[in-house]
């Protein structure tokens, strides 16, 4: 194949990713958009293929490398479960980490199979400092993706990991790593001992940058780690020279770090804090009033479904604890139950809630709810006023006043879903616990609560049967 078509396909499959994360924007157009970038990668794929001159033998190793990951990406994708798929977000970023530290290893050892070697052998310098910085971003992106898989997986305590010290050491650390790097590049290529410093500094640096995090900010780390994978992926698409690898990775980190900052304002946190792993969640303040005895109103399925069915306007507000009892499907039926008796039905939902970007309304729509029930915080809000009951399904955190009412609250300026201003608040959760962050939410306490205490598919089947 010319350079020229090579060129040109791969100018197709940039097009194709753009029309995906177009496509990926809206709920409507998410499937045809998940279309649009499956053909992008299998166009830029059979290009890569067909574009690099190997023997019969070579060609085949590669496709049934492909195979075997394609099989086992398949195998995977059928057989998780809704709740586990932020950790199989991290686990995959992981891999895209590790391919471009072993992609710029090769490059560096063999640049004459890349076509990247200067003309007096080794490297150029420019290459190098790519190359250098594809693989610090590359191990950084695996080593923390290991750490966000394991704290969402339970392997390890999703509470923040802090010391003394802590961000000085990071500080050292990345100075480190760009001595090493201009060390790499005055030796041409040649200090190969330097690539593997860097390598390892950025492995553990990664670890350092993700243990601080607490389990209610997980969601910001999945998607900075998006970002993360695709500059390490955009940085050796300059070295090697290579059009889609360029245009993939570039995409994929700008459009991450737009929303990795659109998560810093929905969950209140500075979005150089989030870079640099600095924002740790601070527990201080958490759980003042736990172990005060406050007076609860509890409810039955029966009550929740003689108030609803009784009501004009009801918000339903969901969180991770619906994803983990898997409720959608339960909840979608409660909802049409109750437009069957005229009450106006609607959804509500934060950017956080869960456990990844979008996490409800991939759920909301696994369940067949029409999207336009479906609304974001910004356009919602405002209805909460107006509506006889908001229904929280499994949410905590994105619902607590005390984001907007106590300046002494970890979580006080992050924008909340007001669900207090509805003129009875139902409640579905196992306990009275508190959420990923740690904090107790005074809502449950307030004489416009209802707590619904149980699993969350069981009390919305319940409900259902009840409004029979």
């Amino acid at each position: 194949m010319s350079a020229d078509l090579a060129a040109l396909l791969y100018l197709v499959s940039g097009i194709l990713f753009i029309l995906a994360l177009r496509g990926l924007s809206s709920p409507e157009t998410s499937r045809q958009g998940n279309y649009f970038g499956m053909a992008g990668m299998a166009v830029a794929v059979t290009t890569t293929l067909l574009v690099v001159d190997l023997t019969g033998m070579g060609i085949l190793l590669i496709i049934g490398a492909v195979a075997i990951g394609g099989g086992i990406g398949a195998l995977i994708a059928r057989r998780i479960a809704m709740t586990a798929m932020p950790q199989l977000v991290a686990g995959f970023h992981s891999l895209v980490g590790l391919t471009a530290v072993l992609v710029a290893a090769a490059a560096l050892y063999e640049p004459e199979a890349f076509g990247i070697a200067a003309p007096g052998g080794g490297l150029k310098a420019l290459s190098l400092v790519e190359l250098s910085l594809g693989t610090a971003i590359g191990a950084i992106t695996f080593s923390g993706s290991v750490i966000a898989f394991m704290k969402l997986q339970g392997v390890m305590s999703g509470a923040p990991i802090v010391f003394k010290g802590q961000h000085w050491l990071n500080l050292g650390l990345g100075i480190a790593a760009a001595i090493f790097i201009v060390f790499l590049t005055a030796s041409g290529g040649q200090a190969k001992t330097a690539f593997w410093i860097i390598t390892i500094i950025a492995l553990v640096l990664g670890v350092l940058l993700i243990i601080p995090i607490g389990g209610a900010d997980m969601p910001v780390v999945v998607s900075m780690l998006n970002s993360y994978s695709g500059w390490a992926a955009a940085a050796l698409g300059f070295t090697l020279e290579n059009t889609a690898l360029l245009i993939t990775g570039a995409l994929v980190g700008s459009s991450g770090a737009i929303l990795s900052y659109i998560m810093c304002k929905g969950m209140n946190r500075s979005f150089i804090s989030v870079i640099l792993g600095g924002f740790g969640a601070d527990t201080s303040a958490a759980g003042a009033d736990a172990g005060v005895d406050r007076a609860v109103k509890l409810g039955s399925a029966d009550d929740a479904a003689f108030i609803m069915k009784n009501a004009g306007k009801v918000i339903i507000v969901p969180g991770y604890g619906m994803a983990v009892a898997q409720a959608q499907h339960a909840l979608k039926e409660m909802a049409d139950t109750l437009k069957e008796e005229g009450v106006d039905v609607s959804y509500a939902i934060h950017p956080v809630a869960g456990r990844m970007p979008g996490h409800m309304n991939v759920l909301l729509a696994e369940a067949q709810v029409p999207y336009d029930e479906v609304f974001e915080l910004e356009d919602i809000n405002a209805e909460f006023s107006t509506a006889d009951v908001a229904f929280v399904i499994g949410a905590n955190d994105v619902t607590n006043p005390a984001a907007e009412e106590d300046p002494s609250s970890p979580i006080y300026g992050m924008p909340v879903l007001q669900v207090w201003k509805a003129r009875t608040v139902m409640f579905v959760k196992r306990s009275m616990g508190s959420g990923y962050a740690g904090i107790e939410n005074p809502l449950f306490f307030r004489d416009n609560t209802m707590m619904l205490l149980g699993d969350a598919k069981k009390m919305s089947e319940s409900i259902v049967k009840a409004l029979d």
